[in-house]
């Protein structure tokens, strides 16, 4: 239980995909202006990604057995692309407000990096099945906690009045550089706390 909860806290703290690996950047600056809409699409990114990686472990496995492994990008994309087309039906049927609110970046998702990235990093770390999954879910729940986290940042530099040459985006990339910044103190406290 122990291996499974440094894998979770892992990959949500020391290997968060957004602020350590910078996977998943584009939704990370295009949602994160509305709390509301930042969360929304971290569920859906959490989502996606345990559903991605539930699919694309096995798929790995035939691919292995077929001797086809060098095929992996191509059969991953297909996975990601067809859960998120599910994905963004379910939303518009069942809560179109969040639908509207994630705009174009809702399709995005399926070539957001750090879906792929975490399905191919479960891979490539030789991960068991269940371990596969729980570092989905920690990498989606580290997606989410960066997406909350840096939606209250950037309402705090929405209201503040920093000089005219660093308004829009040049503070926002300072913001988030200063938030993944203060990730980098977590690789000593996982260690530690887990033995790694």
């Amino acid at each position: 239980m122990a291996a499974y909860a440094a894998i979770l806290f892992s990959m949500i703290l020391v290997n968060n995909f957004v602020l350590v690996k910078f996977l998943g950047i584009c939704p990370f600056l295009g949602v994160s202006k509305r709390l509301d809409s930042a969360a929304g699409m971290g569920a859906a990114v959490t989502l996606v990604m345990v559903l991605a990686t539930a699919v694309a472990w096995p798929t790995q496995q035939v691919l292995d057995a077929w001797g086809l492994g060098y095929l992996q990008t191509i059969a991953f994309i297909i996975v990601i692309a067809t859960l998120v087309q599910l994905l963004e039906m379910v939303l518009k049927r069942f809560l179109p407000p969040l639908y509207d609110s994630l705009g174009v970046y809702l399709p995005l998702i399926t070539t957001n990096c750090a879906v792929l990235g975490v399905a191919i990093l479960s891979i490539d770390e030789g991960y068991t099945y269940p371990e596969a999954l729980v570092a989905a879910l920690g990498a989606g729940l580290g997606f989410l906690l960066a997406m909350v986290l840096f939606s209250g940042v950037r309402r705090r530099v929405e209201e503040a009045d920093p000089p005219q040459v660093f308004r829009g985006m040049p503070i926002t990339l300072i913001a988030a550089a200063i938030v993944a910044l203060s990730f980098m103190g977590f690789s000593g406290v996982v260690d530690n706390l887990f033995g790694m």
